[in-house]
């Protein structure tokens, strides 16, 4: 990704973030993008804001039960990650 790109996304990013009122909420762009590639090119390419829609809400009852958000992203993703690996081996 571009310097410039990530500068649009990020700007992006803390706009909602500040329209939605997350406070200071940390959103790894990358891993964001990455998730949303894995799942339009697993399944199709609408799945990609389906998929990190759906782990945004298991983010967000992880973090309202007390956990780290980061770590119930990464937790999520891992899980998508998973889920595609075991369709593609089926």
């Amino acid at each position: 990704m571009t310097d410039d790109l990530h500068a649009v996304l990020a700007d992006w990013t803390d706009r909602v973030s500040a329209e939605l009122e997350l406070g200071d909420v940390a959103v790894d762009i990358d891993a964001v993008l990455g998730l949303a590639g894995t799942a339009a090119h697993a399944v199709l390419r609408p799945a990609a804001p389906l998929t990190t829609y759906l782990v945004g809400i298991a983010v967000g009852k992880a973090l309202a039960s007390g956990a780290d958000p980061v770590a119930a992203a990464e937790a999520a993703t891992a899980a998508v990650e998973r889920l595609v690996a075991s369709d593609q081996t089926a």
